[in-house]
């Protein structure tokens, strides 16, 4: 017997990462020569990072953008994970022209959390809202720019039960609690069942808000399905991917034999024994090609 690789159909970008890619390829091939800047890493996969460089795109980190003095009417292109509003300000001040690829889904949310605020706000009420991501991720930051930044940040249960013994969170008023797109969906009910326990407890009001993707939450599920029924699992992203770390860790909850790579020279042969059944499977922003040359890689083993 030999090694079987299968690669995982539901892994890839996902719809606001493909929209953002597409917006920018398309930019970059109708002005070729010219230079698309990108606040932030457009995706966090180093590979199709790489890919786009070549091509013309210019990755800006905020530091670079405080820095600049005249942007020269140069184009700006918002990536899928949204941005606060003062980030819109500076541009427009520089001299940018924008592209924004704000992601639907997060701007919806950018929306309902500034509502949420205000009705929390209104008629003298000091109520909170809670988020349910990783504080210095940049659809966290866009979503605390919304409200000023008032807002208390959860990633895990553990910052929660250290919140609620520190009493940053008041529990005995109104309370409303979204979740960044891309997190955990058990990790938020978990997070929310909580919290709902203590505001019964105490008195308060809360509001649970349904904001994971539903394309990550569903990812889940089949993902841990497709992890289960492999021998082995190379899962393939970038290092600073969030989704990409969420997502690994459930492979290996299920399966002990997960490898983590970000390109096919980080492939061990070592990893596979001659009659594996192999899966191949990443983030929502590693690639479809780079899926492909990762199972031909693998292949190569047999």
């Amino acid at each position: 017997m030999s090694l079987e690789v299968d690669i995982d159909p539901n892994s890839g970008f996902c719809g606001g990462v493909t929209r953002a890619i597409r917006i920018a390829e398309s930019w970059l091939e109708d002005k070729k020569g010219s230079r698309l800047y990108s606040l932030g890493s457009i995706v966090h996969n180093e590979a199709e990072l790489g890919r786009l460089e070549g091509k013309g795109l210019v990755t800006l980190d905020p530091e670079d953008l405080r820095q600049m003095v005249d942007a020269g009417g140069e184009t700006l292109l918002i990536r899928a994970h949204g941005e606060p509003p003062e980030t819109y300000s500076i541009a427009e001040r520089l001299g940018f022209k924008v592209i924004d690829c704000t992601c639907p889904v997060v701007l919806k949310l950018q929306k309902s959390i500034k509502e949420a605020y205000d009705r929390l706000h209104s008629d003298g009420r000091n109520g909170q809202v809670v988020i349910f991501g990783k504080a210095a991720h940049a659809e966290v930051l866009g979503l605390l720019g919304q409200i000023g930044g008032d807002a208390i940040v959860i990633e895990d249960r553990t910052m929660f039960d250290q919140a609620v013994a520190e009493g940053k969170i008041r529990t005995g008023g109104p309370i409303e609690i979204f979740s960044q797109t891309t997190k955990s969906p058990t990790g938020y009910v978990d997070i929310c069942s909580a919290l709902s326990r203590l505001v019964t407890r105490d008195g308060g009001e809360l509001t649970v808000h349904d904001t994971i993707c539903s394309q990550v939450a569903s990812r889940h599920s089949e993902l841990e399905e497709f992890a289960r029924s492999h021998d082995v699992v190379i899962f393939v992203s970038g290092r600073s991917s969030s989704n990409g770390k969420v997502l690994c860790d459930l492979c290996r909850s299920v399966n002990i034999r997960t490898y983590q790579i970000g390109q096919c020279e980080d492939i061990r042969r070592e990893w596979f024994r001659a009659d594996d059944r192999v899966g191949v499977c990443g983030a929502t922003s590693t690639p479809k090609w780079l899926l492909e040359e990762v199972a031909e890689k693998i292949l190569h083993f047999a």
